[in-house]
């Protein structure tokens, strides 16, 4: 099977999170194997203080690699990689879900809720469809005419759907 990747979209605290982790057991139900790649722009805390790859970290340690009979971590302590070579971190993945990346050239779905925002802040031709608990009306899409779906923020089902006719379309 082809790989696929995939932008959850959004403003902050848009819901992007909440969406991805409502995604994940639906997607992984339907015999998904799925990574999901996240920015974090306050510099995230890997090595977690007192802990021993803190310890190697803190003695100069170019990277450090923890490791259990069911999962790995690897640190690196380097410049920033690019998105294609996070993506090919995880080559045992179907999809690859990236959270943010809004103005990624990535097809993505857009998160826009109400109290947060009302407008979208994606480029059109990249956007999928938007998840909403906003009416058609309500909603700003940069003055284009709304050609993509509405999905509600509880649609994990529908969507979920829509992202595997997304994924076979593009296979054919």
């Amino acid at each position: 099977m082809k790989q696929y990747v995939f932008a959850v979209s959004g403003v902050k605290n848009s819901g992007k999170t909440t969406l991805i982790t409502k995604l994940l057991p639906e997607l992984k139900r339907r015999g998904l194997r799925v990574a999901v790649i996240k920015h974090d722009g306050h510099d995230f805390e890997a090595d977690v203080p007192g802990t021993d790859s803190w310890k190697y970290a803190q003695a100069g340690a170019d990277g450090t690699c923890v490791f259990s009979s069911g999962k790995h971590m690897i640190i690196k302590y380097a410049s920033v990689p690019s998105v294609v070579e996070l993506i090919g971190a995880f080559p045992e993945a179907d999809l690859i879900l990236l959270e943010g990346f809004k103005y990624s050239e990535y097809p993505k779905i857009e998160v826009v809720r109400k109290g947060n925002s009302s407008e979208s802040v994606c480029d059109p031709k990249n956007l999928l469809g938007i998840v909403t608990d906003l009416t058609k009306e309500e909603l700003d899409v940069n003055g284009e005419t709304l050609d993509i779906p509405l999905f509600g923020l509880e649609e994990t089902e529908r969507l979920t759907d829509y992202f595997l006719s997304k994924m076979v379309i593009d296979s054919k």
